[in-house]
């Protein structure tokens, strides 16, 4: 394992997210930090509680979720875009770097970031709402699988694309109505019982079911299938990954 080559990768990606702050970081945690003050501390201190939480608290793991998946496809896909753009893969791709120490620099980076906003945004949600939270060791476990499996798909997305507009269509298009669907604003046991079994189709439901457990003890789905299904998903990015690096698919073209 080549780690010179992973620790370049890595510091070059996170300088890249240092140098521009106020987009990567200051920017989502605004954004974030909106939805606690109108949904959390305005609207949330006129509505009633939801499996026995407070509105405000109980939209936070939900909130922090639809950060952590836009923010994570968004830098990995973004990251290995640029060298395809500018040309650069080539140079990577004939270096002596394995595509698992590649997937590594990339991955991990992107990772690191998002996981950094994550808990940026937790922290400043304490501004706006108190919450607690019940399992901190699967609040951390569910945050680091999460991104790295949106990561990894993010990457993916980024090797698929073949311009700027692509990098934007599945985060906005799919990922985002997927998230607000998914029960990041309330509980899927609220809907009628046709759409909770439609609900159950919608892979981020899992996402934000085991990840709000962590938080209060409450949960849609079981959290043992919460697990696996966000363990399936990172196992498909990464057949996926191997499968690209095997055949070359848009890069060598």
């Amino acid at each position: 394992m080549n780690f010179h080559a992973i620790r370049a990768i890595y510091r070059f990606e996170m300088a890249r997210t240092f140098r521009t702050l106020m987009q990567s970081i200051a920017s989502p945690v605004l954004s974030t930090s909106l939805y606690f003050v109108v949904f959390g501390a305005a609207i949330g201190s006129r509505m009633g509680e939801v499996d026995g939480i407070h509105y405000g608290a109980f939209i936070i793991p939900g909130l922090v979720m639809l950060s952590l998946l836009t923010e994570s496809i968004s830098n990995a896909s973004f990251g290995i875009y640029m060298p395809k753009w500018s040309g650069t893969i080539y140079e990577l791709l004939s270096a002596p770097v394995s595509s698992a120490e590649v997937i590594l620099g990339y991955v991990g980076a992107a990772t690191t970031k998002s996981v950094m906003l994550g808990l940026l945004i937790l922290a400043t949600a304490r501004l706006f709402v108190p919450y607690h939270i019940a399992h901190p060791f699967w609040m951390l476990a569910f945050l680091l699988l999460t991104a790295f499996s949106f990561s990894l798909f993010g990457f993916i997305l980024g090797i698929w694309a073949d311009s700027f507009e692509k990098l934007q269509i599945v985060p906005l298009m799919i990922v985002t109505p997927l998230t607000f669907l998914g029960g990041s604003f309330y509980s899927i046991s609220m809907l009628p019982p046709l759409w909770q079994k439609i609900a159950l189709f919608n892979p981020v439901v899992y996402l934000v079911s085991g990840f709000r457990w962590s938080f209060y003890g409450v949960a849609d789905v079981a959290v043992g299938i919460s697990v696996a299904m966000t363990a399936l998903f990172m196992l498909i990015c990464l057949v996926a990954v191997w499968w690209i690096f095997k055949t070359g698919y848009r890069l060598k073209r």
